[in-house]
């Protein structure tokens, strides 16, 4: 039964109308797994001597202390990334074919994904390692067995998690609030969870605990979904209470006060919408890496400007970019009406230019790291206003990727809004305002650095109506093949 599951998948695979781009992105992502594969592969077999000759510690305990984080950061990664796997379930139901195969099947596929799999090239060398080195082979294989379900228990409760933003939120912040009281010296979760995690080595009985947990997770999983297996499952509609805010200060701005106050319904009612804010937000923190001197590669001017254009662009880059996908359930009633094309343009650009402001206002903490830091910030916004915001319009025109507003998942996007036009126009987002600041401190001074990126904004806010025109004639030339990829549900 697996091997006729396998056949229609494949069948599914290669008939899909978008089997062209599948297959380069299966190529591209299988040959970037391979050469992470092999990065970790390295990694974890040096890590054993690196720890050795550099701490003077038992690697063994170094890495059984630092586990904790290691599975915690996979947590998150997968509630992130990682898709449920599924078969189109209901046309099967009707069959001869148990529940409980179904089921199997479908959770038998992500023990065998990829964000699984990898665990293989970061443990397993390791464990060899210790084994040349003399250590007791059974605590080894028991150690290794231990890590290996409990990589299977994070792989489960990613599953029962679905799209519930709340449990992700707490995973995000229970490894924030660990890494911080450890790094500054309040709480040091390793001292506990690191002589935890070694006792899977040390007593053999241990490792009886995770796979207690492994089974009754198992059953659970199995439990929990064979419920949710049936013809009538997700038909009936959830009730709920609708807002029924009006926006009232919005009229002032015409037909354009009717378009931000659909996208200000749109954001605040559905799922994706919600944690594609929530993203945002977690954008204006990744200043942290480059303006703290903390990483090496990261501490230099060029770097720093990179991180000013995406902590004061977050909201710009993850919500601008699938305009005007998120208008897909809809968009083709909206074309049949007599509605101005530039007007819909104007208010998607003025949400943007809002949220990039609000985010140069969060962003004023930063000046904890010096004025100059907020400078490169300011610069970057405007940046992001006059000339990111109107790239980011250009770029939506050729995405055109249906959105599924009640579901979380890909809140940074998919496969099908990869293209090489989308890949172009992105380029220059990240890549002028670091080379116009370089010449600008090269050539001159830092000061100038700051000019040459927040006059190039302002030139973008001067031309901006003429660039509305340009970008106003793409959406209606892309118009009709947007609305029939809308029309595509597979």
């Amino acid at each position: 039964m697996f091997k006729k599951f396998l056949w229609l998948e494949w069948k599914s695979f290669t008939r899909s109308a978008s089997f062209g781009v599948n297959m380069v992105i299966k190529i591209i992502l299988g040959v970037l797994a391979v050469i992470y594969s092999i990065m970790f592969l390295f990694l974890s077999a040096g890590a054993y001597y690196g720890i050795k000759e550099e701490l003077h510690q038992d690697p063994l305990v170094v890495v059984s202390k630092y586990l904790i984080y290691y599975f915690l950061a996979d947590m998150v990664i997968r509630a992130l990334l990682q898709k449920v796997p599924v078969l189109n379930t209901r046309p099967l139901l009707p069959l001869p074919i148990k529940r409980s195969t179904v089921i199997n099947f479908v959770l038998g596929k992500t023990f065998l994904s990829f964000f699984c799999l990898l665990h293989v090239f970061l443990l397993v060398p390791f464990n060899i390692v210790l084994l040349i080195e003399g250590y007791d082979p059974l605590g080894v294989v028991f150690w290794w067995l231990g890590l290996w379900l409990i990589v299977y228990i994070n792989n489960l409760a990613n599953l029962l998690m679905g799209d519930n933003d709340f449990i992700f939120i707490i995973f995000l912040g229970i490894l924030g609030a660990l890494g911080a009281s450890h790094y500054f010296g309040y709480f040091d979760v390793t001292l506990i969870t690191g002589v935890l995690f070694h006792s899977l080595y040390s007593t053999y009985f241990a490792v009886l605990v995770p796979a207690a947990v492994f089974a009754g997770l198992f059953w659970y999983s199995h439990k929990f979904f064979s419920k949710k297996l049936y013809l009538d499952t997700g038909l009936k509609s959830k009730s709920e209470i609708a807002d029924g805010r009006e926006y009232t200060f919005l009229n002032r701005f015409g037909t354009m006060g009717t378009f931000l106050r659909n996208d200000l319904r749109l954001i605040l009612r559905n799922k994706r919408s919600k944690t594609t804010v929530i993203m945002s937000v977690i954008f204006i923190f990744y200043g942290i890496l480059f303006y703290s001197g903390g990483i090496e590669a990261y501490d230099n001017t060029p770097m720093k400007m990179f991180a000013s254009i995406f902590v004061t662009g977050g909201f710009m880059m993850t919500f601008g970019q699938f305009v005007p996908s998120w208008d897909s359930s809809y968009y083709p009633l909206m074309m049949s009406q007599n509605i101005p094309y530039s007007q819909y343009i104007a208010s998607k650009w003025w949400l943007m230019v809002v949220g990039v402001a609000f985010s140069t206002l969060i962003c004023s903490f930063y000046l904890y790291y010096g004025v100059e830091i907020y400078l490169m910030i300011l610069s970057g916004a405007v940046f992001n206003i006059g000339v990111n915001s109107l790239l980011v319009l250009l770029g939506g025109a050729y995405v055109k990727t249906p959105i599924d507003l009640a579901s979380a998942k890909q809140a940074f996007g998919n496969k099908q809004a990869f293209n090489i036009k989308t890949f172009l126009i992105s380029l220059p987002k990240l890549l002028l305002p670091m080379l116009l600041y370089t010449l600008g401190a090269k050539l001159i001074s830092p000061l100038y650095g700051f000019i040459f990126v927040t006059a190039a904004g302002l030139l973008g806010l001067i031309f901006r109506k003429a660039a509305f025109k340009a970008i106003e004639r793409i959406y209606k030339s892309e118009k009709y093949d947007t609305i029939a990829a809308y029309k595509q549900k597979n």
